[in-house]
């Protein structure tokens, strides 16, 4: 579970501030949940030695479970999903999900880099990196604050 931050306010925020730094554990059992919510089944996410054999080093995290979790990062810092205005990344690397008791780990971080006074939205830059690989780039969401 998240820790609960205080939805922060236009005029309380500058560009260079960070937001909360979160770290969002994925094992197996999360991406065959995964696969039953979304339909993708694509046995790469849940099949080791099939993933194996088409070139991949072990099961990979759907690419859209892995932009959920680096955008909960955002709606946990913004408190409501609906103040998110638009959301974009691209997929850099997978994460490499292992079967053990540990599994991956998506770390993410964000920095304000744009406040607009016009439409009082921030612009964050994301931050998500598994196993010291970025594994999304070019993540980017823009916010509505109070």
């Amino acid at each position: 579970m998240a820790d609960t931050y205080t939805t922060p306010s236009f005029d309380s925020v500058n560009v260079g501030d960070a937001i909360p730094a979160q770290s969002f554990p994925v094992q197996r059992f999360n991406l065959v949940q995964y696969c039953g919510a979304s339909g993708d089944f694509n046995i790469i996410h849940w099949n080791e030695r099939i993933a194996q054999a088409v070139g991949l080093p072990n099961v990979i995290a759907h690419g859209l479970f892995t932009m959920a979790e680096a955008g909960r990062a955002v709606t946990d810092y913004v408190g409501d999903p609906g103040r998110v205005v638009s959301y974009e990344v691209r997929f850099t690397s997978p994460v490499v999900v292992p079967d053990d008791d540990k599994g991956a780990l998506v770390e993410v971080s964000g920095e304000i880099v744009e406040r607009d006074e016009a439409t009082r939205t921030v612009t964050i830059n994301l931050t998500a990196t598994s196993d010291g690989a970025e594994v999304l780039g070019n993540a980017q969401a823009r916010v509505r604050l109070a």
